[in-house]
């Protein structure tokens, strides 16, 4: 549980919300970063949409949130933030660091996603750490299978999937 201290004020309505500013600055520069990156991809020309179109979506979409995020911020318009819990913080970032160290020693790409999928769930307050671990294994393979056998895109191979 979280201690009181780890609630954040109410924002006073009419006030400019400075927390929220900063996320619109933060998601305008994304946008901005796509846009410029993408507008430098040298391709071959082709006909109708080409692999350029999406990430110009994306910049579009990005750049619109941080205009609507820019305005509610403005005229103090979010509603009051909950309190910040780190135990489930830490357990996000413990899993993509297993994540990350999995893949990289060897264990594959199925056993990493199970594990990432166990510790957000035990993020979220679910207990069930056997079956959820039995979840993202079964959902680790599935993906794994979409990706590898059906779209042909190489994934980190571990034991588990040189079985399959």
């Amino acid at each position: 549980m979280t201690s009181s201290d780890d609630a954040v004020t109410p924002q006073q309505p009419g006030r400019p919300d400075k927390a929220a500013l900063a996320i619109a600055a933060v998601l305008l520069l994304l946008a901005l970063a796509i846009f410029w990156d993408t507008h430098t991809l040298e391709l071959a020309p082709t006909y109708g949409l080409g692999p350029k179109a999406m990430p110009y979506v994306i910049a579009c979409g990005l750049a619109v949130l941080a205009v609507a995020n820019a305005i509610m911020a403005w005229r103090g318009e979010f509603p009051p933030r909950e309190s910040l819990d780190h135990r489930a913080i830490i357990l996000i970032l413990g899993g993509f660091a297993a994540l990350i160290a999995l893949i990289g020693l060897g264990g594959g790409f199925i056993i990493a996603t199970a594990v990432l999928f166990t510790a957000t769930s035990a993020a979220f307050g679910r207990r069930a750490i056997h079956i959820d671990f039995g979840i993202g294994l079964v959902l680790g393979v599935a993906i794994f299978l979409l990706f590898d056998k059906l779209l042909t895109l190489a994934l980190p191979a571990g034991p588990l999937e040189r079985l399959l």
